[in-house]
């Protein structure tokens, strides 16, 4: 069990601490304010009061003089008062026992302060210069004025052991010697003297004490890591520490990416609605009908023709006709691309912004925004290149089984007119029927295309665009980071200048806060 000066040497330290730490209390609760003290008041007369005041380590007196101002004695009552308001002070009401207790300065103090009497204890000074036959029993046991602890009576030193220089151990054992000895008092001899008073109040005031303030250390090391946390550990100096940081910083920014794109979080659907809504209503815009139109086969085919004109089909002319046609894909398939590329640039910067690690670097934010949206437009290019290639490959080799269908299909309306017939493939070249038919078949087979575009063109944009972003988004990054020498790599990792002194102050509060929690370890629980 620890001792009451062990105890009392751990408050002291613990109050060091609470210095260091600029923590002197009065702003709600900190640990100075959880720390035990005693507050010791007392009076002699009516003119002249004297106050013992607050001590955690020491005992200051003070006391009135000639000469001092009037209202001295009201300023040192306030002073006084502002400490044993307090709910962890521990009343020490000194009263004469040469002196009727019921005017008691320190009592009506006391009892103003705490009416409940939890926190009071009564002290009887100058039991030895009591005149002959009187004594203060009643007092001490209770019975002219009860206090909820019992009143503890104490004999100082005389102003003539003062002027010899007798020192606190001699005056402790003149003080148990006086209590032994005394007919009066003899009885309560053990439960009497200064060192009693320590011992019963101000060992049991810092034990009720120790388990609040082991509590109010704690809570407040939680939160302390808990805001270091939140504007992040302080970094290492060396090349290896800054560069696993700025890693760190990239995998977080990257999980937080791909749960946008995977629906984690919101803004990876937009994707789908590019392919789901936007580019089937840009397929339906193009102007098929336009270019389909009997003046403009007309036109396309005479001049596919040239100087000869076709023998049973427009084969020329059928073929740039389709061929015209798959062009218009190149534009919604285009439109898709870039519309993934921002909704991708977007989920970049909302990842940047939603990845608190990242806050505290400013320059790094923006070497990663730079690198990934350089990343996004590589894979845009790459994209564009694609689906270029798919809308190219349906123009350079049409589905021949298409048209084979088509010629063996019997026409509607055909009544084998041997008329008709004898007037040679030659005869209808220019006919509307001739003409509506041919736009029917290209219009059928550009249908057939644009619905394998469907298909196809969102495989490709997602296959270039959105699974590189999820696979290598910062490749091209992290291959540069392995290039950088010590200053750049710290460059990227510069903060405010607030945000740093910051962290020390928190760190500086963390560590002081476990060294408490450790004198308390050490000591208190001996």
């Amino acid at each position: 069990m620890a001792t009451m000066e062990s105890l009392i040497g751990l408050v002291n330290r613990i109050q060091r601490a609470c210095t260091v730490l600029g923590d002197h209390g009065g702003e709600g609760m900190s640990l100075w304010e959880a720390l035990p003290s005693v507050a010791v008041v007392g009076g002699q007369n009516s003119n002249a009061a004297y106050a013992i005041g607050i001590c955690r380590t020491a005992i200051q007196v003070y006391k009135t003089d000639k000469g001092q101002p009037e209202t001295i004695v009201q300023d040192i009552e306030m002073m006084v008062r502002s400490y044993v308001e307090k709910p962890n002070c521990i009343i020490l009401a000194i009263s004469p026992a040469n002196q009727d207790i019921a005017t008691s300065d320190a009592i009506k103090l006391a009892r103003e302060v705490d009416p409940t009497g939890e926190r009071t204890f009564g002290v009887l000074t100058k039991l030895d210069l009591m005149d002959k036959g009187t004594n203060a029993l009643d007092v001490i046991e209770g019975r002219s004025y009860r206090l909820v602890y019992p009143w503890v009576g104490i004999v100082n030193r005389s102003q003539a052991d003062i002027n010899k220089n007798v020192d606190m151990i001699a005056a402790r054992q003149k003080e148990r010697e006086y209590f032994e000895s005394s007919p009066e008092y003899g009885h309560l001899s053990h439960k009497m003297g200064a060192e009693y008073l320590a011992k019963l109040h101000l060992e049991m005031v810092i034990r009720q004490r120790i388990p609040s303030i082991i509590a109010l250390i704690n809570k407040t090391i939680d939160e302390l890591n808990a805001e270091l946390d939140r504007i992040g550990r302080p970094v290492g100096v060396d090349g290896g520490a800054q560069l696993y940081t700025i890693l760190e910083m990239c995998r977080a920014f990257d999980r937080i990416f791909k749960e946008h794109l995977d629906g984690g979080r919101p803004g990876g659907d937009k994707i789908y609605g590019v392919f789901d809504h936007q580019l089937p209503a840009a397929l339906k815009k193009l102007p098929f009908d336009r270019h389909l139109s009997q003046s403009n086969v007309r036109k396309v085919i005479s001049e596919a023709d040239g100087y000869q004109p076709h023998l049973i089909a427009p084969e020329q002319g059928y073929r740039r006709l389709i061929e015209g046609s798959l062009g218009y894909f190149k534009g919604p398939a285009d439109a898709s691309v870039d519309a993934v590329h921002f909704v991708l640039k977007e989920l970049v910067r909302k990842s940047i912004s939603e990845t608190e690690e990242l806050k505290r670097f400013p320059s790094l934010q923006s070497e990663i925004a730079a690198a990934a949206n350089d990343a996004l437009e590589r894979f845009r290019d790459e994209s564009r290149r694609t689906v270029s290639r798919l809308v190219e490959m349906e123009s350079s080799y049409l589905t021949v089984e298409f048209f084979r269908k088509l010629n063996t299909e019997p026409e509607k309306g055909n009544n084998n007119n041997n008329n008709n017939s004898s007037s040679g493939p030659n005869a209808d070249r220019y006919t509307d029927n001739h003409l509506r038919k041919i736009g029917t078949n290209v219009s059928a087979y550009v249908n057939m295309v644009c619905d394998t575009m469907k298909n196809t063109l969102p495989k490709a944009v997602v296959h270039c665009q959105v699974r590189e972003a999820k696979r290598s988004l910062l490749n091209q990054f992290y291959a540069q980071l392995g290039r950088k020498e010590k200053e750049q790599l710290g460059k990227m990792l510069d903060e405010d200048p607030s945000l740093m002194a910051k962290r020390e102050s928190i760190a500086k509060r963390l560590q002081l806060y476990k060294a408490a929690c450790d004198e308390i370890d050490s000591v208190a629980w001996k």
